[in-house]
């Protein structure tokens, strides 16, 4: 039986293309030094695939940076700004990805949001009157050439057309006037491949396991009949994953393709859908039964008990989704062997499905080897014990609990004449730049080479510097910085029993962006105060308040590794508990802003519009609410979101009963102004005024003009003003710079909204 991955992990064993991508940044190594890693890169994972036996490898799953970013400019979607800079095609790339600021001009980034429900981040495509459609570039078939000359034949992978348009924004032209033109391009790419003799070209379309409506169906057909009208000897797999395709299944299967990639893990009604209405002998079913965005071992009876209900004869075994989405190779661990035995990361999920197919074609559907049997074995052993205490807290949970008195309107009068602040508050979202000082001090504290009073020394030393900044730039709320933290789940996590914490188990978030997600391993409380001292030593340097800065309990759950031996909603009121006992303390020591970060609050919400409510929001909310219930009238609570699509959820935000909530606005174009506005959203905003994920310094004339256009939209006395996310990737010059003209072009727009002229 043939194996396969959607997709592989980017960025190396040990971050090699981070390290490598931000040293060009840093103008440390050149264009040929950075391209010279990539190949590197490709090499090797192509190798590892091989030698794990995996049948077919993909290829141009590999990025600098985005890949739906490599699709737009392969096909020469690349709006004309961009172009007019006149830099190198490898430094034009960069500039759509992380906007650009110097001699050749000043442009600001592509959008950049979640990809579907991940926690990594896409560059949104974007075609303007001007864009002309084309095959431009040649990633996709140099990288499908050079596995060829390694003696290793690949599947191309590129991002299909359906879901390119689904994902891209029109500019001054619509879906129809380029349709034409993009499925001309992508009939030039597979004639392309064809003619270079690959044998299978993957193309992916996440976007049809979400709703489809008739207009969608419409779409979709009048692509792929034309796609695959043209004779060719490479055969066409349509890839889809992160859920299932209920809604346009039937027309999967009438259309030419030669294999159809189904996500088993994910997609609840796949199997239905299989056994209901058949597969076609004329396609191989890609199997999706090896999870690609969680970390634990697979239960290989359950899956074979999937298989045998199957296809056989035209089954390729398959991972759920790209194994982009999980870290490398456990091999690089320390967790004990009886631990270390639950965990598949990217390397050991290809060993799954080998060791599956082996299992599969050695005993023609007998249930007994040496393989299945050992994975049996971990299977029936007991890996937590349950903490009975917390789970009769759980338990006994009422509506009270959940809710937060007095209302919204009374607690906002009295917050008000409480905290006595100006109109257009100024804040930031919470840390400030992680330097390498910072992270050099804590290395050398994890190792034991500084003493805990030595690192307690220099972390307040920091914190006293970045207050003493913000007082002197004018910001109205300040934040302690958050230096202590290497990140904002991990830190909590290292706080709360039930965590487990791995040595490189990182996964890219965007571009250069890694995270290390914990694992939630078991029950979770809270073990002692977490963020208390450093807030309240803050707030003794200061008369201005200090926001207490916390990840509240959706954020921690969909920015960790989840348990799958009971519920997500279980686990998240768990971490919701152990996060309130942290706001009450908070309180208690003169603390009298919190911020509970919900940034991933859209993460987990079903890509189906019918499941929003029942299956996540109507417990997810809840949990938020659980968090802060319990905290007094004068107390304000903030959250933030960020890069994701907001509007479609706004009631739901706003039953959050937070007292201000900022959200990324600045890569959206602030589009989400007239949905707040149509909603008549009750909860205080702060759309993030300017894009930290850019190294570009935005002008006070900018910023000021931008504070003018959400005046329009947002009530002065509803309107914070804040960057869009937290500021610890940025260097410590461009974020100094940046806030010194917030808070000016703040200042300036207060200034005029008060001012009186004198009247004779």
């Amino acid at each position: 039986m043939k194996t396969t991955v959607v997709g592989f992990p980017r960025i190396g064993e040990n971050r090699e293309l981070k390290v490598a991508t931000e040293s060009y940044f840093r103008g440390d190594i050149t264009q040929e030094e950075l391209v010279d890693k990539g190949k590197q890169l490709r090499r090797m994972h192509w190798n590892l695939l091989k030698e794990k036996g995996i049948s077919l490898i993909p290829s141009n799953d590999f990025s600098f940076y985005d890949t739906t970013l490599d699709t737009a400019v392969l096909l020469n979607i690349i709006p004309k700004r961009f172009l007019d800079l006149k830099l190198s095609p490898l430094d034009t790339y960069f500039a759509l990805a992380r906007g650009y600021q110097g001699k050749a001009g000043d442009v600001t980034a592509l959008p950049m949001k979640k990809w579907f429900n991940t926690n990594y981040h896409y560059l949104t495509p974007e075609f303007e009157e001007t864009t002309e459609v084309k095959v431009a570039g040649t990633k996709l078939f140099d990288e499908y050439l050079e596995a060829k000359t390694l003696g290793i034949e690949t599947k191309p992978v590129v991002l299909g057309p359906f879901t390119l348009i689904k994902l891209a924004a029109f500019n001054g032209t619509t879906e129809e006037t380029q349709l034409q033109g993009l499925i001309t391009a992508y009939k030039e790419i597979i004639a392309t491949l064809n003619e270079l003799g690959a044998q299978w070209i993957q193309l992916d379309e996440p976007s049809l396991v979400k709703d489809i409506s008739e207009e969608d169906r419409e779409l979709f057909l009048t692509i792929y009949q034309e796609l695959t009208a043209d004779s060719r000897t490479v055969k066409l797999l349509l890839q889809t994953y992160f859920g299932d395709v209920r809604d346009i299944y039937a027309d999967l299967l009438a259309v030419g393709v030669d294999g159809i990639g189904l996500d088993l893990v994910e997609g609840k009604k796949t199997l239905e859908l299989i056994k209901t209405l058949g597969f076609p002998q004329n396609k191989q079913l890609f199997a999706g039964v090896v999870n690609g965005k969680n970390i634990w071992r697979n239960d290989y009876r359950q899956t074979l008990g999937i298989l045998e209900q199957l296809p056989q004869e035209q089954l390729v075994l398959s991972t759920s989704c790209s194994l982009l989405h999980v870290p490398f190779s456990v091999e690089q661990e320390v967790f004990p062997e009886e631990t270390v035995q639950h965990f598949a990361f990217a390397k050991e999920k290809l060993s799954e499905l080998t060791e599956l197919a082996a299992i599969v074609d050695q005993t023609a559907g007998a249930l007994i080897n040496e393989p299945l049997a050992a994975n049996q074995q971990l299977f029936r052993s007991e890996r937590v014990l349950e903490n009975k205490k917390l789970a009769r807290k759980v338990a006994g949970l009422t509506e009270a609990d959940f809710q937060r008195q007095p209302a919204f309107e009374e607690r906002s009068v009295v917050q008000k004449y409480t905290l006595d602040l100006p109109i257009l508050p100024t804040t930031t979202i919470g840390s400030f730049p992680q330097t390498r000082e910072v992270k050099a001090a804590r290395a050398k504290f994890k190792k034991a080479a500084i003493s805990k009073e030595t690192y307690q020394e220099f972390l307040e030393g920091k914190i006293a510097d970045c207050v003493a900044f913000q007082e002197e730039i004018g910001l109205d709320v300040l934040v302690h910085g958050e230096f202590e933290r290497n990140d904002m789940v991990e830190y909590f996590g290292e706080n709360l029993e039930g965590f487990l914490f791995s040595k490189n188990a990182w996964v890219q978030s965007y571009g250069t962006r890694c995270v290390k997600p914990p694992i939630i391993w078991g029950d979770v409380s809270r073990k002692r105060p977490i963020t208390v001292a450093w807030s309240a030593f803050a707030q003794q340097l200061t008369n201005k308040p200090v926001k207490g800065m916390l990840t509240g309990p959706v954020t921690i759950l969909n920015w960790s590794f989840p348990r799958e031996d009971i519920s997500i909603k279980e686990s998240t009121l768990q971490i919701a508990l152990a996060i309130q006992e942290e706001v009450l303390d908070l309180e208690a020591n003169g603390i009298k802003i919190i911020q509970i970060d919900e940034a991933a609050l859209r993460e987990k919400l079903p890509l189906r519009r019918s499941d929003w409510y029942r299956e996540y929001l109507d417990w997810a909310i809840p949990a938020f609410r659980l968090v802060h219930s319990k905290v007094a009238v004068q107390t304000q609570i903030h959250t933030h979101m960020c890069y994701s699509e907001f509007a479609d959820i706004l009631p739901a935000i706003d039953q959050m009963d937070a007292d201000v909530i900022s959200f990324e606005a600045s890569r959206s174009n602030l589009s989400l102004l007239e949905a707040l506005n149509a909603h008549h959203f009750q909860t205080a905003v702060g759309p993030g005024v300017y894009d930290i994920h850019s190294p570009r310094v935005p002008s006070v004339v900018e910023l000021t003009t931008t504070i003018k256009t959400l005046l329009e939209k947002i009530p002065v006395e509803k309107l914070w003003i804040n960057p869009d996310c937290g500021l610890k990737t940025r260097g410590e010059k461009e974020t100094f710079a940046s806030l010194e003209n917030m808070t000016q072009a703040a200042s300036q727009v207060r200034e005029a909204l008060v001012y009186e002229p004198v009247r004779e």
